[in-house]
């Protein structure tokens, strides 16, 4: 079945962005992201450098390319990607915890934890009951019961922050 909109069609539309306008870097980071969705991790991250190449401003608002770079195992370079993003979003729980992660891969959980950065003003909820998860300042069940109350997205990042949790953890979890 075909969808107009489907991940593939998006990925050609961005390539016939790019050759049409080669030195435009919203394309390069947009295609990324596709990429990034197609599990093209590698593509992902040369999209994303290249569109730093392009313009170096927008390399502090590139924590795409620090996911990419987390599913590549190139843990050291995702954290200093997320380190750099947050000075110009230190209030949002996501990069401090995609750089814990990465902390927590390379180097130790413990290591990880005690490098935490100080967030305080993330206006989600479950965000914060995230951040106090890895920082041990709450249990797993904390975050479940915040997300369940928090509706279809607060159920999502409950869970996934929890899987990714566990998984720097070297826990598996059976249900």
């Amino acid at each position: 079945m075909f969808f107009s909109n489907s991940l593939e069609n998006q990925l050609q539309r961005w390539n016939e962005t790019i050759r049409d306008q080669p030195k435009n870097p919203n394309a390069y980071t947009r295609r990324g992201m596709v990429n990034f969705q197609l599990a093209k991790i590698d593509e992902s991250i040369e999209d994303f450098d290249m569109a730093e190449q392009l313009d170096a401003r927008i390399k502090p608002y590139l924590w795409q390319r620090g996911l990419s770079y987390y599913y590549a195992e190139r843990f050291a370079e995702g954290a200093e990607q997320f380190e750099i993003d947050l000075t110009v979003n230190a209030q949002d729980v996501e990069e401090t915890v995609w750089r814990y992660l990465c902390i927590a891969r390379s180097l130790s959980v413990e290591e990880a934890r005690n490098s935490l950065l100080t967030v305080k003003n993330d206006p989600r909820r479950i965000m914060q009951h995230v951040y106090d998860l890895y920082a041990g300042n709450c249990t797993p069940d904390d975050v479940l019961t915040v997300g369940q109350s928090e509706g279809i997205k607060g159920n999502f990042y409950s869970h996934l922050y929890l899987g990714l949790y566990y998984e720097a953890q070297n826990i598996a979890v059976f249900t």
